[in-house]
């Protein structure tokens, strides 16, 4: 499959392609492009901030093979300056992704910060463009692994996402397909924070994915709303015994019970306590259930089918 594929850019760290560093080829490309670039990487452990402003749109990576094509940093709000000053939100992420219509396959995105001890916020990518598609990628972290944030749409399709809390956040309407949620092993733990917006109809959907870890029993939560309005729901999905019966916490306010949209249909295995939830949560009805697809979710004004741009999953 990769074969049939036209790369414009070939990354290289033993010098092979065109550049020996991902940001490189960024930079390569011009601002305000209007056809897509598709860049290359060959396999190998990219120890560098990865960078994509918003006026570098139509940026596709291809990752020679998920397991062995690394984005990393190790960045982290624990971390302090050389001036001794912390780091800011902004200046975490291991991979800044701005532009619009940016898509991402065979790549992991990764922050190390927190592998050898806690280091509080640290994240591997920050998410923040429209029409963004990630499929066969893989988001390693700890805490606040994925900021999936802005106003846009993000699709992910057959993706691998472990952490410990809030490990995906923010205020995107995203779609998560058939991608694997592992919980690293840690006592309450946190595995949404959506801030969605009031005047967003969703927020974070998980269709057929899988909710798994090394968490103890019963010590993970489906999510907490980092804004009130935050909105979670998880369609066919199955519930290792890691996951708390009550599913889903108010994040110490319970005004937010009454704002906050968390969502469930159809969840199964030991984590799957229906008659253990919260009473604010919610069990939808097989009619509410089908609206939760791909298309009505993402698709728009501009009537985006990001399923068009997948690569290996395209059906």
């Amino acid at each position: 499959m990769l074969a049939d594929i036209k790369y414009d850019i070939v990354v290289a760290k033993d010098g092979s392609g065109d550049f020996e560093t991902v940001q490189a080829a960024v930079d390569s490309i011009p601002e305000n492009n209007a056809q897509r670039v598709t860049v290359y990487l060959k396999k190998g452990t990219y120890k560098e901030k990865i960078r994509i402003p918003e006026n570098k749109p139509y940026i596709t990576f291809v990752g020679e093979d998920v397991r062995e094509t690394i984005l990393t940093f190790d960045d982290a709000k624990a971390k302090r300056h050389a001036d001794g000053t912390k780091y800011e939100n902004s200046e975490i992420p291991s991979s800044y992704l701005f532009a619009a219509d940016f898509t991402a396959h065979n790549i992991t995105f990764e922050n190390t910060a927190s592998n050898k001890e806690p280091a509080g916020q640290a994240m591997a990518a920050e998410v923040r463009g429209d029409r963004m598609v990630f499929e066969n990628c893989r988001f390693l972290g700890h805490q606040d692994t994925l900021l999936a944030d802005g106003t846009g749409r993000q699709y992910y399709k057959n993706c691998y996402i472990t952490g410990t809390v809030d490990f995906i956040y923010g205020s995107a309407t995203a779609v998560f397909d058939e991608c694997e949620i592992f919980s690293r092993d840690r006592h309450n733990g946190y595995i949404t924070a959506p801030s969605t917006s009031p005047e967003q109809k969703y927020g974070f959907v998980f269709l057929n994915c899988e909710l798994v870890g090394e968490a103890p029993q019963s010590t993970v939560y489906l999510g907490r709303p980092w804004r009130p309005y935050g909105s979670t729901a998880y369609i066919n999905c199955y519930m290792d015994d890691h996951i708390r019966p009550e599913g889903w916490n108010n994040w110490r306010d319970e005004s937010r019970e009454k704002t906050a949209r968390f969502a469930e249909y159809n969840s199964r295995g030991p984590g799957a306590n229906i008659s253990g939830r919260v009473e604010w949560s919610r069990q939808l009805t097989d009619e509410e259930a089908k609206k939760y697809t791909v298309k009505n979710i993402l698709s728009g004004n501009d009537g985006w089918d990001p399923i068009k741009l997948l690569i290996f999953n395209n059906k």
